[in-house]
Order: structure tokens, then sequence, then C-alpha cells
């Protein structure tokens, strides 16, 4: 025993030196570094949605009750929103989820004043989806354009991107901008109207997007989510341009579609996979213009039951995009984005365990003499608390611009479900942090030297930046961060009750809804 003691503390103290060299003391220094660049991000994101904040306040002051839909209250007028130009909707479905129903609500009772069609599809009627959002349609088909399309397998690309095609080519003919969603977003009352409002505008806006903020469900996995996320945040709180897209939410000019301009529609169909990353790329590739306004920000509420193999698997999915591309530029950008995001997160990652083997160093040092040699020549202490001074920054930066999003997403959905800061569990985010940067590089380079990928119970798999085989799985699956079951084939069970079987059908997607009101 004692002889395993004096090896345990011979190797603490070889550390502790080893943790204090030139080379150690620079990389903990670049952790520091690091935290407090991501702090600086999130200040002066927080600074563009603060701002929008305090225009709408004063929006409110000077007689604009309506300031979270328009900024100007004439806007209101029939005369105007009858010339308001014709947008669709279009809305891949996947399984129904515990957050669906609630989110499908805020964007087909949107307050926008032009025509408005709602195009959701679905891959076939087996899909649970196909029976929640049908009855949801009919519930409020005296005051809504909408349909349910079913778009078969997809062969030459991403199901997703399939369904978003066939909704293309469903589409009204008279139709000026299509809106791209995904089925967990949760749209403001304002938002298609101040997305349409951005593209009148400036005619040159390629595409409008926005960005999701994260509602924690309390588990880790939630936490690692929320925690990738908010640094994507800083890139789409510009209030303007920007180089960042996110598929959930995509505004662009029908047109683009309709007569494939810069390739869109075949660079989308012809092995697509991620469809943020390839109108992105083709975006920088034509010098397009990507424009985020700062009130595209929707609250993203985590399924309760969100485990941490669903967060890893997220995970998974998030790398593998970066294995896929369409020309050699955005190759080259591609690995640029894997190196360095590789390299920033084990770089910030490095410091914390050094910090941790510097305690542990302190703490033993009364006890063993050569742990007690090693931490008087050493200046761990310092740097430990060097970096806890930053962590501390930059985590209070992140909570403040948590606290001014959910502010905004509150003043933009002034009757919608309230969102509070107090279920943040910031013990919890701390983990998170440490954990999700752990974990990137190990996903990413799975990503790499696998180059497959299975998302919601369909394998695919990459030949030179596109999909060149897909593969589909049978049984329960779950897909992506909404944690929804996917449901194997429905089909009328011939020795059992039609009764019997629409109760359970009810069942599976009639259930009671955590954010529901």
């Amino acid at each position: 025993m004692a002889a395993m003691e004096a090896a345990a503390d011979a190797m603490l103290a070889a550390a502790s030196r080893a943790f204090s060299s030139t080379f150690a003391i620079a990389i903990q220094i670049q952790g520091c570094m690091i935290c407090l660049i991501l702090a600086l991000g999130w200040a002066a994101a927080s600074i563009v949605r603060k701002r929008t904040i305090l225009n709408m306040r004063r929006k409110h002051v000077d007689g604009n009750s309506f300031s979270f839909l328009c900024d100007d209250i004439d806007e209101l007028e029939h005369s105007f929103q009858e010339n308001l130009p014709r947008v669709s909707v279009i809305m891949p479905l996947k399984g129904f989820g515990e957050h669906n129903l609630q989110n499908w609500r805020t964007q087909i009772t949107s307050l926008y004043g032009g025509a408005l069609e709602f195009l959701f599809v679905v891959e076939s009627k087996d899909d649970p989806a196909y029976h929640a959002v049908s009855r949801l349609i009919s519930d409020y088909k005296d005051n809504l354009e909408a349909k349910v399309i079913v778009a078969g397998l997809s062969t030459t690309c991403s199901q997703k991107i399939h369904n978003q095609l066939i909704g293309v080519e469903k589409m009204h003919k008279d139709t000026k901008y299509v809106l791209f969603l995904d089925d967990d977003v949760r749209l403001h009352p304002g938002t298609i109207g101040a997305l349409t409002k951005e593209m009148e505008k400036n005619p040159e806006i390629f595409i409008q997007t926005g960005y999701p903020l994260d509602l924690p469900s309390g588990s880790l996995g939630s936490y690692c989510i929320y925690e990738y996320h908010m640094p994507c945040s800083m890139g789409f709180a510009t209030g303007g341009k920007t180089f960042f897209l996110w598929g959930g939410c995509m505004m662009m000019h029908a047109d683009d579609f309709r007569q494939d301009r810069y390739g869109v529609v075949s660079g989308l169909r012809d092995g697509g996979y991620s469809d943020d990353m390839t109108l992105a790329a083709i975006a920088g590739q034509h010098k397009r213009l990507i424009s985020s306004p700062p009130v595209a920000v929707f609250p993203h509420p985590l399924a309760s039951d969100l485990s941490f193999s669903r967060y890893w698997n997220y995970l998974r999915k998030q790398t593998f995009v970066l294995e896929s591309y369409v020309s050699k530029v955005n190759w080259m950008m591609n690995r640029a984005l894997f190196t360095t995001h590789c390299y920033l997160s084990w770089g910030f990652v490095w410091p914390y365990i050094m910090a941790l083997v510097h305690v542990l160093t302190a703490l033993r040092a009364p006890y063993s003499k050569i742990v007690k040699e090693a931490f008087d020549s050493s200046c761990g202490l310092y740097l430990v608390g060097l970096l806890f001074i930053c962590t501390l920054i930059e985590l209070v930066s992140m909570w403040n611009l948590t606290k001014v999003e959910i502010q905004l997403c509150n003043m933009l959905s002034p009757e919608g479900p309230k969102v509070s800061l107090d279920s943040y569990n910031w013990g919890l985010v701390f983990i998170a942090v440490l954990v999700d940067n752990f974990l990137y590089p190990i996903s990413a380079f799975r990503s790499h030297f696998s180059q497959s990928i299975n998302w919601s119970g369909i394998r695919y798999y990459l030949r030179d930046g596109k999909i060149s085989k897909i593969e589909r799985e049978n049984g329960s699956k779950y897909t992506d961060l909404g944690g929804k079951h996917l449901y194997g084939k429905r089909t009328y069970p011939p020795n059992k009750s039609l009764l019997g079987y629409l109760s359970r059908t009810i069942a599976q997607w009639h259930q009671p809804k955590k954010y529901d009101v």
C-alpha cells in the first residue's frame, strides 16, 4: 500500500512539474484567452439583441403597441398588408415528438398579412407526423391555407433535402419567397413579416436566416447541446450580414429554385446531405449575401428525456456535415473548420485538466515531501486562479446573452408561453462545456474516418463529399433534438377492433406537451 502511495505521489509530482513548464503555461494561458474571446463574442452579441429590445420599448412608448410585429404601426393598414408578397412555408417532417404540436401552432398562426401557404412534407403516410399535422390543419381549416405532401423516399440526397425540394415543386406559382423551417422551430407572430420585410428592403439578400435559443430540459445531454449552439449564436447576432446559415430557418427567393440559379436545386438534389452547409457553400462561391435580422431568434425547447446517447448522435451529425462539400474550395473551408474547431476544443479542455493536477498537488503537498517540492517550485495555483477568473467571466457573459435572448423572445411572443432563465442549471452548463469540447474532436475524427452516419433510422454514406449510398433501417428509432419516436409502418391490424386501433393511434400523438398552453 505504501509503495502504491509513493508511486502515486511521484506521478503527481512529475505531472505538476510538467504542467509548470513554459510550454504547459502557454497552453494554460491560451485556454484563458479562449474563455475571454468567447466572453467578448457573447457580450457583442448581447449588445445587438439588447439594441433591438430597446428599440421595441421605444416604439411602444411612442404609441406602437404592436412593435413586436412591425416598427411602423402604419404597416398594419389593410392597404399595406394586401400588397405584401406571397410566401410559401415548407416544413419537412419526420416523427411526432414532445414539442411538435406547439411548434406547429406558432407557425400556422403567424400574423403575416400577405398570402401565406404552409406545405408540410412527410416521407410517407405511415409517418406519425402525417396524422398529427393533418388533424391540426383540420382544426384551422377555415383560416389556413395548408396541405400535407407525401414526398416518397429519397434516392440521391438526404430525406430532409428531398422533402424540401418536393415542397418547392408543389408551392404556389405566385410565391415570391419560400421559407424553410424545421419542425422544432417555435416562431414568433411577426417572424415571417420581419423576414419578408428584410427581403423586400434588400433584394440582394440570397438567404435570410435565424438561430435557436435552446431551452435545456435538465439532462446533461440537453445542456451539452445548449453549450454547443452558444458559440455559434455569435455569428447570427450581427443584425445583418453574416457568413453563417442555420437550416432550421431559411427564407429564399422562390425564383432561385424555379430557375435553379447558382445551382441551388442541383447542388442540393445531387448528393446533398446538409441543406444549410450546401447553400452556405453556394452563397460563398457566388458571393451572395446571407443575412440574419436581430429579431430572428427562436425558443427551442429540448426533449425532457433527451439522453446523453442522443446528444452524442446529434454531435456526430454536426461533425459529419464537415465531410460533405460541393466544390474544392468548400472542401478546403470544411477542412479549415475541422482543424480549427478540434484545436480550439482541446485547447480549451486541457487547461482544466492541468488545473486539476495543480489543485491535487496543493492538497497533497502537506503529506508528501516529493509532492511538496514540486508544489513549491511551480506556479500552479496562480494559473488555477487565472483560469477560474476567466471561466467566471465566460459563464457570466453566456448567462447575460441567454438572459437578453430570453427577454427578446418573450417580447416577440407576448401571448405565448413565457421562457424563463430560472430553469438553467449553471453548474451543469460548466460541466457541459467541458464534456462537449472534449468529445467534439473525437466525434469529428470518427466522422472523418467512417464517412457514414445513421440519422433518424437512415444511414447515409459519402463519397467525394456527396451521398453515394442510402440504407434504411427498420425498428423504432429516435430522431433529432426533439427526441421523437419514429414508429414503424402503421397498418390496421385485422384481428383488432377499428375503435381500439383509432384510440391507440390518437394516444400516440395526442399526448400532453410540456410547453403547451
